[in-house]
């Protein structure tokens, strides 16, 4: 590996499992620093032990929902490569539009909203030469189901933001990735009991014939923090399903 992959320093703000787990994984593989963000300890524990008590390996708890303990995060971790977000909190959002609760709606919007808001905002002025931020949008924005309006409204607000971040803080590229449906935890929390079954029945019907797994939206992800062409861009990762 190259003395330059060594030495970068990656940070990933709901790395403690799903998506953002995967690409640490993939990261520190490479020889790469990565710093994990999570708001809970024990997950982020769990996260270490499973990956190793390695040097390139840290992990901070912090709330990107919270603008204080955003600057504390950027002011000790030292200087940065790329910010990846693949946080969300939709937990209890899928739900009938009479039965939506407001209170719901905003901590949702904080998590995929105003979080990426507040890492860029505070995170861009540690970035080095050539550094990125990716966020995670979604399928929802393209292809919305009932019950989730919320969640197309904020996955399509997040992209918004992408393509204004990506002009105001240029030369730093912004991007985004847009997954499909993924086998992660959060689906425990969306669908419940229903979870394999719901699944198994998206599964036949996408172009790949498959669900999508944690490493499939790791794997671009990195690529588009290794494509320093790449800027203002979604790329999605959803097995074809905005087609069918």
């Amino acid at each position: 590996m190259s003395d330059t992959k060594t030495c970068e320093h990656v940070l990933v703000v709901g790395g403690s499992s799903g998506m953002g787990f995967a690409l640490a994984s993939r990261l520190l593989a490479s020889g790469t620093a990565v710093t994990i963000v999570g708001r809970s300890l024990d997950r982020l524990n769990e996260a270490r032990a499973t990956l190793g008590d390695r040097p390139e390996l840290n992990t901070v708890v912090a709330d990107a929902t919270r603008e204080d303990e955003v600057e504390r995060l950027f002011a000790s971790i030292g200087p940065l490569h790329h910010i990846v977000s693949t946080a969300a909190d939709v937990g209890g959002v899928y739900v009938p539009l009479p039965e939506m609760q407001v209170s719901v709606a905003r901590r949702v919007i904080d998590s995929k909203v105003l979080a990426p808001l507040l890492l860029a905002k505070h995170g861009a002025p540690r970035l080095e030469a050539g550094g990125s931020i990716t966020f995670t949008s979604g399928i929802a924005a393209y292809r919305p189901a009932a019950k989730g309006s919320v969640v197309a409204a904020i996955n399509g607000a997040l992209e918004s933001l992408v393509y204004a971040l990506a002009v105001e803080l240029a030369p730093i590229r912004i991007n985004a990735v847009s997954p499909g449906w993924v086998d992660t935890p959060i689906w425990d929390s969306v669908a419940g009991k229903g979870k394999t079954a719901a699944l198994e029945a998206m599964a036949k019907r996408l172009l790949v014939r498959r669900i999508g797994h944690p490493d499939d939206i790791a794997q671009a992800i990195e690529s588009i923090m290794r494509n320093g062409f790449m800027c203002g861009t979604v790329v999605h990762v959803d097995g074809g399903q905005r087609l069918v």
